[in-house]
């Protein structure tokens, strides 16, 4: 959000000022004038805008430079014909003219053009402390007082920031103890398996009741078919499956015997007439390279 403060020509409005260069350095006195002059001192500031005060210098025969500077500046002019050029030291020059040493200090401040030139003719530098423009001053205070503060408007804050949570700084550094460790969940109970009851035998006096045969012999019958059924393995039966069609399936995976070839002619005797069929074949290779 642009909050600067942009002010027209019409709205420009210049104050007095006066500033004393008794003592003081010749660089301070000029920059602060330039300042006022440019009105970089305003919140309305434009580059571009004469928008500078009018500044009155008093006291321009006092003011001093440090070091070897009174003889190291000269001030140069020139008639413009040949042999016209003239030559003063600082120290000549503020026996002569006192108010051109500030005024070329403050001109050189300023920016060049007609713009500089309009605000270098709001600049009035005197020699003592006696000014005539004591009026001017005094019409400036009391419109400065009766002006309103121009102030630029806060800038809207937007919705979405929060105000930051600063912790309080302590006095002095507290040992950080480490929080107690939460307990460990305890692990859920296992579901309990539904327990399947067994149908209960008949006891052996009511079997022997039942179908009239003694107690041994009812119980040694059932009792032997269980154990024997039971005492068999699953494993053992399906070994005694594998044994039963090991047999066929082996003799039919068993390798054939290769067949004997007929008794056929000699070995010289086959190789006579497989010669022979070569030979045509090399003349007629001969006749097609020919």
């Amino acid at each position: 959000m642009n909050t600067t403060v942009r002010i027209k020509a019409s709205q420009i409005y210049k104050d007095w000022h006066v500033i004393d260069a008794a003592g003081r350095p010749l660089g301070r006195v000029a920059t602060e004038a330039a300042t006022l002059l440019r009105g970089k001192h305003k919140p309305t500031y434009e580059p571009h805008l004469d928008d500078g005060d009018f500044v009155v210098v008093i006291n321009a025969a006092q003011v001093r430079v440090s070091g070897r500077k009174s003889s190291q500046i000269k001030y140069y002019t020139h008639s413009g014909y040949p042999g016209g050029l003239k030559t003063r030291s600082y120290e000549e020059q503020l026996a002569r003219f006192p108010e051109r040493i500030l005024e070329r200090a403050i001109w050189g401040m300023l920016p060049g053009g007609p713009l500089g030139e309009a605000m270098y003719r709001h600049l009035k530098v005197y020699k003592g402390p006696n000014h005539p423009h004591q009026s001017q001053i005094t019409g400036s205070e009391r419109a400065r007082d009766a002006r309103p503060a121009v102030t630029a408007p806060a800038p809207a804050r937007p919705a979405r920031l929060r105000p930051l949570s600063v912790p309080d700084l302590l006095p002095e550094p507290v040992a950080r103890v480490a929080p107690p460790a939460a307990p460990k969940p305890k692990p859920a109970p296992a579901p309990a398996r539904p327990t399947v009851r067994k149908a209960k035998a008949p006891t052996e006096t009511a079997a022997s009741e039942a179908t009239g045969i003694p107690v041994a012999e009812v119980v040694a019958e059932p009792v032997a078919e269980a154990t024997m059924v039971e005492s068999v393995p699953k494993k053992a039966a399906t070994r005694k499956k594998a044994a039963a069609v090991a047999p066929a399936e082996t003799e039919a995976m068993k390798p054939r015997a290769p067949r004997k070839k007929a008794a056929g002619p000699t070995a010289e005797a086959s190789a006579e007439p497989a010669a022979e069929a070569k030979k045509p074949a090399r003349r007629r290779a001969a006749k097609t390279e020919e």
